[in-house]
């Protein structure tokens, strides 16, 4: 068992620090001098200071974090999982930047190294964990680590000049592997505003424009969603430079209806984008707020300039086009954009897109055509069917099913359909499911999909409900459980701590080699923490043991993830959930008892846990100024 104590030397100073703090305090010479023409208070009343006792106890804690970090920081360069290792040496070096630069950089550029091995080591262990995943029910997957993008955000956060330095090193060794493919532009691209809209997700807005810059020229899904994030946090910047895109499209020869068409989502459709190509349809729907944004007027008039002029561009003779979309994509573009021209563009402009439309219509096929109601080419612009042509869709297709197993999928879609809306209904469509096993995987999913809309939706009646009859795995369950403790935890303390009790016994069915029970327990630790934190260390203890027992928990990363496949058709849910990793509760205890949190990240005896409850420690008292 590994204990960490500050240097003498280093509590001597402190303490004398602190000595000197108290003289200074009690000199009349050192008091902010008053405004004119004020006088001293008579009535006895002092102006309250600073306890020197509780003064002293956090500087001592102070250093003793950042001594806890440099050993963390020692020992991790021997540790045998390099991904852990990467992290760990990332994580410390960025809590020790403001009080030791020169050793933090160091340790970041340690870190780096390791990430190089360990991006390696981990795309190899994922694919043999693919292999032995099942491909239906339930499993707590964790996610594919990405080192090095980890590394290089902390880096970038810290020292925009190292994270650029990572990014050449990672842009030589792609240059030399792929032998200067086309690749490599598109790489830089990722990389850059991956980093950069960490930092945004950070609040560090400022870091993440100076790093993004370089490359929001390039019209792409991943700088014009970028740009749509921007604007959340700094309109103004973002609209500057999406009206700084516009521009280069119209200059730019190869621009083309795509080009307009991914131009179209920073106005009307944020983080969802659409590309037609003679292959297909390319729909991206990525994360973020999907609110029209309200942009000036001379923004959205920029635009339909700028589309207007790309998309009335000479046209080559069929089969001679030299650009993504030809004849046929140019022509759905148009179609999918008309009706915000006919509603916001200026007449003169509509017109003349409109006549070019008359042509293409006979450029094109009729499959293409035929697409004038398409749902992919409505989606954003106009009113949404799918839902209410969904639903009787099957209904219909119900009536016409001709086999037992054909019957069977179109129950399961009716009920995956209902459980998206949070409807118990769905329950009556697995139940007519003909097959035994997939009636039974059917109901986990479908009840797996239902649990998850009522904790989105605050429903402690349905939550409730879920707990007494539907079918969940143990860890799924103990999720269930901790939500509906947590939502209890003010109006019914007691009903709360019952369910916590349910979470415990089913925790401990759980069997404790398995990297799931750690995982239940720590999700129990931050629930009983808030309804009765006085028993939070007896089930801390019992996450430990269990920590300490299972060899696979990584700590971090937790997921819930369920699959359902069968007939060449396949479901999916993953969610991830923070409870199940070590650093938001030992965060938690640092506040609430720092020597009791302290000695039992020290009973971690594995790698990345103790890594990580040390750095949570570590971090929560070193953010005690700034708060």
């Amino acid at each position: 068992m590994m204990r960490f104590q500050p240097s003498c030397a280093l509590l001597f100073f402190l303490a004398a620090s602190c000595s000197i703090h108290a003289q200074q305090n009690t000199n009349p010479q050192s008091e902010a001098p008053r405004r004119a023409g004020t006088q001293p208070a008579t009535t006895g009343q002092t102006q309250p200071s600073r306890d020197p006792k509780a003064e002293r106890l956090r500087l001592e804690r102070r250093a003793n974090a950042q001594s806890m970090l440099v050993t963390l920081a020692a020992d991790a360069v021997k540790f045998t999982d390099s991904t852990i290792r990467a992290r760990t040496l990332a994580r410390v070096a960025d809590q020790l930047w403001e009080s030791d630069q020169e050793r933090a950089r160091s340790l970041f550029r340690a870190s780096w190294d390791a990430a190089g091995i360990a991006e390696k080591e981990v795309n190899e262990r994922y694919e043999k964990y693919q292999q032995r995943e099942t491909t239906t029910g339930f499993s707590s997957v964790p996610s594919l680590p990405r080192v090095r993008r980890e590394v290089l955000r902390l880096a970038t956060k810290r020292d925009r000049s190292l994270g650029e330095e990572f990014l050449k090193i990672q842009l030589k060794e792609r240059d030399e592997s792929a032998k200067g493919s086309d690749d490599n532009p598109d790489f830089l691209i990722r990389q850059r505003v991956d980093v950069a809209r960490q930092l945004l997700d950070a609040n560090q807005t400022e870091q993440a424009l100076q790093f993004a810059d370089p490359v929001l020229g390039i019209i792409s899904t991943v700088t014009i969603d970028f740009l749509s994030s921007l604007r959340e946090k700094n309109a103004v910047a973002a609209d500057e430079r999406y009206a700084a895109m516009l521009r280069l499209a119209t200059a730019n020869p190869k621009s083309d209806a795509n080009t307009v068409s991914l131009l179209s989502s920073y106005l009307f459709t944020p983080h969802s984008f659409y590309e037609f190509e003679t292959r297909g349809t390319i729909t991206s729907n990525l994360e973020g707020n999907r609110t029209v944004p309200a942009v000036t007027p001379a923004l959205q008039l920029a635009f339909f300039r700028a589309a207007a002029g790309i998309l009335l561009r000479p046209l080559a003779p069929p089969g001679q086009e030299q650009n993504s979309a030809g004849h046929d994509g140019h022509y759905l573009v148009m179609k999918r954009l008309m009706p915000l021209f006919d509603q916001r563009a200026p007449v003169e402009l509509t017109d003349a897109l409109r006549a070019r439309l008359d042509v293409l219509s006979a450029l094109t096929t009729k499959a293409t055509r035929d697409r004038d109601d398409d749902d992919l080419v409505r989606e954003g612009i106009r009113p949404d069917q799918r839902m209410e042509h969904w639903e009787q869709s099957l209904l219909d297709q119900l009536d016409h099913a001709t086999n037992s197993a054909e019957r069977d999928q179109i129950h399961f879609q009716l009920a995956e359909f209902y459980a998206g809306k949070g409807e118990l209904r769905a329950r009556d469509y697995v139940d007519k499911i003909d097959d035994m096993e997939t009636r039974n995987i059917s109901r986990s999913y479908i009840d797996t999909r239902l649990a998850t809309s009522a904790v989105y939706k605050k429903d402690v009646p349905r939550i409730m409900e879920l707990i007494r009859t539907g079918q969940f795995a143990h860890l799924q369950k103990v999720r269930l459980l901790t939500n509906g403790a947590s939502l209890l935890a003010k109006s019914e303390p007691g009903q709360a701590l019952t369910l916590i009790d349910l979470a415990t016994a089913e925790a401990r069915r759980i069997g404790s080699l398995d990297p799931d029970s750690p995982r239940a327990f720590f999700a129990i630790a931050n629930v009983t923490l808030v309804v009765n934190r006085a028993a939070v260390w007896e089930t801390m203890s019992e996450a430990v043991k269990t920590a300490n027992s299972a060899e696979n928990f990584g700590a971090e990363d937790g997921q819930l993830s369920f699959k359902m496949t069968f007939k060449g058709m396949s479901w999916s849910q993953t969610e991830n959930v923070p409870e199940f990793d070590l650093d938001g509760i030992f965060a938690r205890l640092a506040d609430y008892d720092y020597d009791k949190a302290v000695e039992l990240a020290q009973g971690l005896t594995r790698e990345a846990p103790r890594a990580v409850a040390t750095i949570a420690i570590a971090r929560t008292i070193l953010a005690e100024k700034k708060r």
